[in-house]
């Protein structure tokens, strides 16, 4: 018995190296993408890819960046509790990307904007552009450190445990690599290797469902009629009371697409860096009908999934799921490896391009380096590198304290964190947008702390509170009308401004907008 044993423990710790040598070479095929796409790079290829991106491109490789780890693992984990009903999230995914298309890119392609807060500044004034900026740091790097963390989490179990590499170090390691192939070549690098990583995951994915619907012996119309008597592919949720009601799930779908991605420096660097309006707007439609494609293939995984374990007697739930299945169940090697690559695929493209992001979006919003005519190309590069390291840090701290906080559903944590940290921000350009009101700067960062909090105080007692109604994803859209109201409350009629005409093939130079009256120079939308 011992001899036997040894011998499993020699046989798990070879597929261990060998699925470790497959994540190396993975890592230096983005990092040959990497060198390739950076080469005669400048700080404009690192914030917006010189504006000349392919949008179709963009388009394949944001699917990767839109789903991310978190849903190779948790999305299929919540089917057996929940069946298919994040899926009225994702319709409303849908309707809030056409928001996105009609309404934010116009504005952003009209102003020329490298960083999409820029807005705030030109519309409100400096203490709300810097409110809005800061705001999205805090999500991004709160919501990307979950993602990253979960895939880790998922590593450490297949690969690490069994070769004695501690969760600590690989962390740092895969942080370190990030950091190789993004330093120099920014977004023109990250759109490439985001369309590597995107079909990788796919691919995974489709291999894991169509292996599963054989080893069950089920084709597609069976495995509709199977999930179903499980009652898995239950959909709309009718319960008003209930954190699931299909109209919440959609509207606050909606109000998440349209705070995570069209108030998302991360996600609209990308959509702007293609170099027209028309095309960019291509990207984002397609982007929407390609996620829900995606997602429901995902969610019947999920199923399949909890056919799967039934079966074989496994008893694993949430994220745990598919993780323990790939492990216990004693499936072929080859779905392991696939299972390994969509992860890692599914998680660097969230990572990647937040790191980015938040460098951008630091150094440009908040050390204001695009303003500074004293600054030499060389200088702003040994800036941006600074940055990049110190949120790389910073990543790796939010990492190590999510472990700490785990407690197994980490999607429903996700969108609680957005519904708390998005909120303010999409308050900011909706007011901006839609009044031609003018904010009382000075009370803007008090407001934008004051609606979470109390948005978090009435979320812990909904129930008692408001006769059992459970507040689930519409929770961002609360918190925005409440900031949206503050805001409102602490404002004044607007001045009079008057916008040079200056229109040079739809650029809009906001910085030469004449000023009529009073404080600052806020840009009116009639005037964009």
């Amino acid at each position: 018995m011992p001899f036997i044993r040894a011998i499993l423990f020699i046989l798990r710790l070879m597929d261990s190296a060998i699925l470790l040598v497959i994540v190396l070479a993975y890592f230096a095929l983005l990092l040959g993408i990497a060198f390739y796409t950076s080469r005669h790079s400048n700080n404009e290829s690192f914030f917006i890819g010189n504006r000349n991106s392919k949008w179709w491109i963009v388009a394949f490789g944001m699917i990767g960046t839109s789903l991310s780890g978190m849903t190779f693992i948790s999305v299929p984990g919540t089917v057996g509790k929940a069946g298919f009903d994040y899926f009225q999230v994702v319709i409303g995914y849908f309707i809030g990307y056409f928001a996105v298309a009609f309404i934010l890119l116009p504005l952003y392609y009209k102003l020329h904007l490298t960083s999409i807060y820029t807005y705030l500044e030109k519309r409100l004034g400096t203490t709300p552009y810097k409110t809005g900026a800061l705001f999205f740091i805090l999500s991004r790097t709160l919501g990307a450190t979950l993602r990253l963390y979960l895939v880790i989490k998922v590593l450490e179990k297949f690969i690490l445990k069994d070769m004695g590499i501690p969760f600590e170090a690989a962390a740092i390691v895969i942080l370190l690599l990030i950091l190789l192939y993004t330093f120099r070549g920014g977004v023109k690098t990250i759109v490439w290797t985001d369309t590597l990583q995107t079909t990788f995951m796919l691919l995974a994915l489709l291999v894991c469902v169509g292996y599963i619907m054989h080893t069950l012996d089920l084709n597609l119309g069976s495995t509709w009629s199977a999930l179903s008597e499980k009652g898995y592919t239950e959909l709309f949720r009718t319960d008003p009371k209930a954190g699931n009601f299909f109209l919440k799930q959609i509207l606050g779908g909606m109000f998440i697409t349209i705070a995570m991605t069209g108030l998302d420096q991360e996600m609209m660097q990308k959509n702007i860096s293609v170099s027209n309006l028309k095309d960019s707007q291509k990207n984002m439609l397609w982007l929407s009908f390609l996620q829900m494609c995606v997602v429901f293939i995902f969610l019947t995984l999920g199923g399949l999934l909890y056919l799967y374990a039934s079966a074989k007697g496994i008893t694993a739930t949430g994220d745990d799921l598919f993780p323990t299945i790939v492990v216990k169940s004693g499936l072929p090697f080859i779905i392991t490896v696939c299972f390994i690559i969509g992860l890692i695929s599914a998680l660097f493209p969230s990572a990647d391009g937040a790191l980015t992001a938040l460098t951008s979006s630091f150094c440009i919003d908040i050390l204001g380096i695009k303003r500074r005519n004293d600054l030499t190309e060389k200088q702003v590069s040994t800036i941006r590198l600074r940055v990049h390291c110190t949120f790389a840090i910073i990543f790796l701290a939010c990492v190590f304290f999510f472990r700490e906080v785990d407690n197994g559903s980490l999607i429903q944590i996700l969108l609680v964190v957005a519904g708390y940290t998005y909120g303010p921000l999409l308050a900011l350009f909706v007011f901006g947008i839609f009044t031609k009101r003018q904010t009382i700067n000075s009370l803007v960062p008090l407001v934008c702390i004051a609606s979470p909090v109390a948005c978090y105080i009435l979320k812990q007692n909904d129930k008692d509170w408001l006769g059992g109604y459970t507040i689930g994803t519409e929770l961002l859209i609360i918190n925005a009308a409440l900031t949206f109201l503050l805001l409102f409350l602490c404002s004044k009629k607007g001045n009079k401004y008057v916008a040079a005409d200056i229109r040079n093939e739809g650029k809009t130079d906001a910085s030469k907008a004449a000023r009529l009256d009073g404080d600052e120079s806020p840009l009116q939308l009639a005037d964009i």
